[in-house]
This record gives C-alpha cells, sequence and structure tokens, in this order.
C-alpha cells in the first residue's frame, strides 16, 4: 500500500526564517518517499501553517530511535550531504534533521538508504520550532545550522534564523559543554550571528572570533556556489556554559 503524501493545510502568514518552494517530487523522489517515509520520518501535529508545529506536539526520541543516545540535530538539512556524512562520523549519537522542502527529505531519504544509515530521523516541520517545541531543556549535544537563508534586505531582517530569542532557547535546550556550529558565506550575516551569540551569557565561542572550517560538514553545491561567486565562508562554534 502506497504512503500518502502530507495534506496540505492552511497556511498562516507569519513569520519565519525561509521560504516554502513547490511540493512538487520528480519520479525518483516520489518513489524514495513511497519506500522509506516510514523508516526516517516522524509525523508531528501541525498548527495552523503546514510546516508549523502544533502546541501539544511531542516526540518521544528514545522510543523513535529505539535506543538511548547523544541527540544531534541540523536545521535545513536539505537534500541530507551534511546530515548523511554526520550520521557516518557518530554512529552513536542519534540525528534530527529538520526539513520544510519536501523533495528535498525525499532526496535524503534515498541517500540514507545508499548509505545504510538507521541513525537518522527527519522532521517535515520548522526547525526553530522543533528545537522549541520536540526537546526538553538540556537535551541536545550538538546544533548545526549551516547557511541559513541570510534575507539580504534589511527590512527581512527579522527573518533571519539566528537571532537573540532563538539563541536563548538554543542556549536552553543544550546539555552543557553542547556544541552550536554554524555557517554562513555572507559576511553581514556572519558579523551579526557572531555578535548575536557572543551576547547571550550561556553562549561562549570557542575560538577567538571565527572558528576553522567543519572538517566534517561536506563541500554542498550550495557552498560551492558561494565559493565561485567569490564570497568568503564563516565558520562560528558557541559551546553552552
Amino acid at each position: 500500500m502506497m504512503t500518502p503524501m502530507p495534506a496540505a493545510r492552511p497556511i498562516h502568514r507569519d513569520v519565519v526564517s525561509y521560504v516554502r518552494r513547490s511540493a512538487r517530487m520528480n519520479e525518483s523522489q516520489l518513489k524514495a518517499w513511497q519506500k522509506y517515509h516510514h523508516d526516517w520520518v516522524i509525523e508531528v501535529d501541525a498548527a495552523e501553517r503546514e510546516t508549523s508545529i502544533a502546541p501539544h506536539a511531542h516526540v518521544d526520541w528514545t522510543a523513535r530511535f529505539g535506543r538511548q543516545a547523544p541527540l544531534m540535530v541540523e536545521i535545513g538539512c536539505g537534500t541530507g550531504h551534511a546530515m548523511t556524512a554526520l550520521a557516518e562520523t557518530h554512529p552513536q549519537a542519534n540525528l534530527i534533521g529538520f526539513e520544510v522542502f519536501t523533495p528535498s527529505v525525499a532526496s535524503t531519504l534515498s541517500r540514507l538508504a545508499r548509505h545504510n544509515l538507521s541513525n537518522v530521523r527527519l522532521v517535515v516541520a520548522d526547525g526553530a520550532q522543533g528545537v522549541e517545541m520536540l526537546f526538553e531543556p538540556a537535551s541536545i549535544t550538538e546544533l548545526w545550522t549551516f547557511f541559513p537563508d541570510p534575507w539580504h534586505k534589511a527590512r527581512h531582517h527579522k527573518r533571519r534564523l539566528v537571532n537573540p530569542r532563538f539563541a536563548e532557547i538554543v542556549a536552553s535546550r543544550l546539555v552543557p559543554g553542547g556544541v552550536w556550529r554554524l555557517a554562513t558565506d555572507w559576511a553581514d550575516y556572519a558579523e551579526a550571528m557572531l555578535e548575536t551569540l557572543d551576547a547571550n551569557e550561556l553562549l561562549v565561542n570557542s575560538h577567538d572570533g571565527w572558528a576553522p572550517r567543519f572538517e566534517q560538514r561536506p563541500l554542498t553545491k550550495y557552498e560551492q556556489r558561494g565559493l565561485d561567486a567569490g564570497r568568503t565562508v564563516f565558520d562560528l562554534t558557541y559551546r553552552r556554559r
């Protein structure tokens, strides 16, 4: 029996850090969704907006993975390049990826299957809400936000994922000593990230300013496109006190 696609829900026009693109899948993505959806995708109840999370939503991560292990989270995992590489590097951890673009999730499912990984779960929902609503305080070992939408225009900066409120949420969800790794190829956003996270009393920069490139992050087409355009990639690493 074929797994149905998620039903469309009314969209509430609130402020989010992403633009939701078409959910239309190509043939290979649709096949991957049908074949692997039950293995890796966790359904959570939505609120009014299709990718929002209902206030009562809850996930028992230990039950969903079938084991208790350190939790590592990526917001905006795209087509799964970083998630797959990190899952292979950290077999001892349970990895959760948030992505709002369903075709990208389907592509990630194909990638996970090819690499025969069992320590990943995916959630098609707003990752910022997910970190706040689906994780207990002091429960996340590492959080990754690689190349979030920079929202170039000043009037759109309010949509940027990394802001003071989200920094407070992340700090509360990280375990003591937990790590938040970030990367962007837009200099003004990098400076804003640095300023925002330095201002949070619970987060400590692990380096004197910018971090060296996170070696475990694979070079994606998106990052290469920025490099080809002459942009510099800025990495940051913060630890929870």
